[in-house]
């Protein structure tokens, strides 16, 4: 027991009592109740005049909004009137009697337009007619097909494209703002009778057909779609 109590050892035994006070000192001991060891506090409010708004220029500003819709429908109409004064004339009443008009957004609407009727005419789909036409035209289209189907014709049809397509006038007559295009298309078109025979068309040619139409709408009705109300081919 004496042997085991020497000296030497007594001195390591209290360097490591010392050891283990100091970093108990330091690194303390846990007790499950201890804060994380970063608390980051909230930033303190910013001074209301030292804010800077990180918003581009003009953003949500409606008369710089308006200033911008103006000039670009400006743009716009010099591009489509082509330097015919009366054009750009009728396109200014259409868009102040519609707001929502510009000329390149509904050329765009009027191509669509065209590709869906006239592929309708051929297939006799007279629901996809009647939602497009106005109740005249529609009534004349139908007769046509009707007159086609008493005969036993068919038509194969095909849309190739529209390489050319044009505004040739615009109004607004106080009640429909009115826009008539000219439509230069390509397609694909052959007539058979019921035994099959071609009677008019070719299968195998792209042929050109030139039309022009007349679309219309009452910007004060909530129905946003426009109609078309005359129809015309074109030499």
């Amino acid at each position: 027991m004496e042997d085991f109590f020497d000296l030497p050892t007594l001195i390591v035994i209290a360097v490591a009592v010392f050891v283990l006070f100091r970093l108990r000192s330091v690194l303390g001991t846990r007790t499950g109740n201890e804060r994380p060891p970063v608390e980051r506090s909230k930033p303190a409010a910013a001074n209301e005049d030292t804010v800077v708004p990180l918003r581009p220029t003009g953003a949500g500003n409606p008369e710089l909004d308006d200033e911008r819709r103006s000039r670009k429908l400006e743009a716009e109409i010099e591009q489509f009137a082509k330097g015919n004064p009366e054009l750009a004339a009728g396109f200014k009443e259409v868009a102040e009697a519609d707001p929502t008009f510009t000329p390149k957004s509904f050329l765009d609407g009027a191509k669509q337009a065209y590709e869906m009727i006239v592929t309708a005419f051929a297939s006799g789909d007279r629901v996809t007619l009647k939602n497009l036409l106005e109740k005249d035209v529609f009534d004349g289209f139908q007769r046509a097909i009707a007159d086609r189907e008493a005969a036993g014709q068919k038509v194969d049809f095909t849309f190739v494209g529209l390489p050319k397509i044009e505004f040739s006038e615009a109004e607004y007559d106080k009640k429909n703002v009115n826009l008539t295009v000219r439509f230069h298309a390509e397609v694909v078109s052959a007539t058979r009778d019921k035994d099959g025979n071609l009677i008019d068309g070719n299968a195998d040619q792209v042929q050109t057909i030139a039309d022009e139409w007349t679309f219309a709408r009452n910007p004060k009705s909530r129905d946003p779609n426009w109609k078309v109300v005359t129809t015309s081919q074109l030499d």
